[in-house]
């Protein structure tokens, strides 16, 4: 296998990528991938140092003092470094066969610590330094509303970043079959959750139960799909693999929309954030979040249902 085939080998698909990633992150992920599978470093690692990486970045964030405000940038630096080792775990572990569930809730996590970081580091900034547009004062004497604006940023955050996961898993679903995504289901990860003890299993199910209740928020959200989920496994079995044909229909329908599920998830929001930084107005990209995101949000599972009605409607015609 060629350098080329073997870097293609550690992306997902062509589908589900986008433009930065495939240009910027991913490439260095795979240089990253590389590195750390002769050196024996597992994907879990990888995504733990992740974690410590864009923790301190976010952190630094916070600083706007005339002789500190260059940890913003070194921060800026530390997360775009903790996202190509976002990129790297994947991609070692696709070159590798290093799956596990594990993995996916580590990786899935990761994110969530860096955006908390960056959360309380960009509220106090605007409560200990004010902004360029409200001025020194204005959220320090109005805490509540930083602090309203700031939860809503972080709840619409998670929910935003699951179904954009949610979706572009299901898409693998159609493109690669049950291996090739990461899709998973609440009734099964019940089951699994069932068979274990607390006092024997302890750390094999505490990441279940969150992992179970975050797989169960995206099928509340998603009603047609899940419609369509059992019409499949009622007609191709277990795994619910349809025919090639249904797989390239639903496919098609499904594509465009893999351009908002990647706005949704790290590129686009923290090129906000950092605009928000750099031009001193903190908040901004929590109003961001809030606004802008959730309505892309609400259009994406607009569309996204209507496409899995339609795609059930064209099964139950299939002989």
């Amino acid at each position: 296998m060629t350098l080329i085939e073997e870097y293609k080998a550690s992306l997902k698909s062509m589908d589900t990528e986008e433009w930065i990633d495939l240009h910027f992150h991913r490439p260095l992920g795979f240089l990253w991938a590389k590195l750390f599978a002769k050196l024996g470093v597992s994907p879990n690692a990888i995504t733990v140092a992740s974690i410590f990486m864009g923790v301190a970045g976010g952190v630094m964030l916070y600083f706007h003092q005339p002789d500190l405000a260059w940890l913003n940038w070194v921060g800026m630096l530390l997360i775009i470094w903790a996202d190509t080792f976002d990129s790297a775990d994947g991609q070692l572990a696709r070159l590798t066969q290093q799956y596990s569930r594990m993995g996916r809730i580590l990786d899935g996590v990761s994110g969530d610590f860096w955006f908390a970081a960056i959360t309380f580091a960009l509220v106090f900034r605007e409560l200990d330094f004010g902004d360029s547009l409200t001025g020194e004062h204005f959220f320090a004497q109005h805490q509540w509303m930083i602090w309203t604006l700031a939860v809503l940023s972080g709840v619409s955050h998670a929910l935003q970043a699951a179904m954009a996961d949610y979706y572009r898993q299901f898409h693998l679903f159609f493109l690669k079959g049950q291996q090739g995504s990461e899709l998973d289901s609440s009734a099964k990860l019940s089951e699994q959750y069932n068979q274990l003890e607390w006092g024997r299993n302890f750390w094999s199910k505490l990441p279940l139960f969150f992992y179970r209740a975050y797989t169960a928020n995206q099928e509340r959200w998603t009603p047609n799909m899940q419609h369509l989920r059992a019409a499949l496994a009622k007609r191709y079995g277990e795994d619910g693999v349809p025919s090639p044909e249904f797989r390239e229909f639903f496919r098609q329908l499904s594509l465009p929309l893999m351009k908002y599920t990647n706005i949704l998830t790290f590129n686009t929001r923290i090129i906000v954030c950092f605009i928000a930084v750099i031009c001193n107005v903190p908040w901004l990209y929590f109003a961001f979040e809030v606004v802008v995101f959730n309505l892309l949000l609400l259009y994406m599972v607009t569309r996204h249902e209507g496409i899995c009605k339609k795609a059930l409607n064209e099964l139950e015609t299939m002989k």
